[in-house]
């Protein structure tokens, strides 16, 4: 099992259709003013087990090095969480877990919680001002210390707060030397204006088309636990917001293996994830993508996709250039 760095998961994660995220659950207790999915302690989770079997085993069997496994909290999923692990593991796959930390609730960890631990390659391990009204400096410290016991590698994705990054770089000198940049990776993180982070980031600022590049998000589908499958892992998609291009339902293995089969070979979804979106722009019947500014690359790849879906001539050229993308 490798202990894949922060980089090693972006190069994954950058090659088209070698990665999925699954979204195990909406449950969350931390319940952060700024959560970019609107996770709460009363929110849904897993109830419906033979349509997450079906998922897992659809997950297991496709040619996917690399599974990212989030939330809400993942670890709240006391039965969903391991069988998850268990299997992709089982499978040879590669499994990153993202999470507040929260169960580290004492100096000992669960015994199912250290036996998932031991079968993750990564966990990202986040937080922030936010976090830490339910998520203290000792329990996140607590974490880090079970997750490094494990011999997990840590990635901190923190909110850029130098308050916030400096106890992080603390934490990991603590545990693991002068060195520490070995063992763990710390990510500043830019605020999302999503769920209930919309109430809390005021986005104001707009980019034309050629401020964005290839879209990372566009070659990692998300499979929610309750059948819904996206063509990208956008927060705003994976709470309903989006085009319907990129949403798929499915209720069994084969469902799931015909959707990740049709966003892998989606030619506009693999263009934006392989190529700048000005030179989608530049391509008749996507010219008006040019014509406003953005407040991110998914508002831009969105509209390319009503664009596509308005006009027959966009949908024959993009097929061509999907093609070679």
């Amino acid at each position: 099992m490798r202990r894949l760095t922060y980089a090693d998961t972006n190069e994954l994660r950058g090659q088209y259709g070698q990665t999925v995220l699954l979204f195990l659950t909406d449950r969350c207790p931390v319940g952060c003013a700024h959560c970019s999915v609107d996770s709460r302690a009363d929110s849904p989770m897993v109830t419906d087990y033979e349509l997450f079997e079906e998922l897992v085993m659809g997950i297991t069997a496709a040619p996917l090095p690399l599974v990212g496994i989030s939330g809400g909290e993942p670890f709240v999923e006391r039965r969903a969480l391991p069988l998850a692990v268990d299997r992709f593991r089982g499978a040879g796959k590669d499994v990153v877990v993202y999470t507040s930390g929260y169960w580290a609730s004492g100096r000992r960890v669960q015994p199912w919680i250290a036996d998932v631990l031991r079968k993750t390659s990564t966990v990202f391990l986040s937080t922030d001002s936010f976090h830490q009204g339910r998520v203290s400096m000792e329990r996140f410290r607590r974490a880090a210390g079970h997750i490094a016991d494990a011999g997990c590698h840590i990635v901190s994705q923190v909110l850029d707060e130098p308050r916030s990054l400096a106890f992080v770089r603390t934490v990991f000198g603590e545990m693991f030397g002068a060195g520490w940049e070995r063992h763990a990776d710390l990510v500043p993180t830019k605020p999302l204006p999503h769920g209930r982070g919309k109430d809390v980031f005021q986005i104001t600022k707009r980019h034309v088309l050629a401020a964005f590049g290839p879209c990372m998000a566009a070659s990692a589908p998300t499979i929610r636990y309750d059948g819904l499958v996206i063509g990208c892992c956008n927060e705003a998609m994976i709470m309903g917001a989006g085009p319907e291009q990129l949403r798929r339902r499915v209720r069994s293995r084969a469902d799931l293996e015909a959707a990740l089969e049709s966003f892998r070979t989606a030619p506009l979804l693999r263009t934006i994830a392989t190529v700048p979106l000005a030179e989608v722009g530049r391509l008749p019947g996507f010219t008006p993508l040019d014509d406003q500014r953005y407040e991110s690359i998914c508002q831009a790849c969105w509209r390319a996709h009503d664009l596509m879906a308005a006009d027959p001539r966009a949908a024959a050229v993009i097929a061509g250039v999907g093609a070679r993308a």
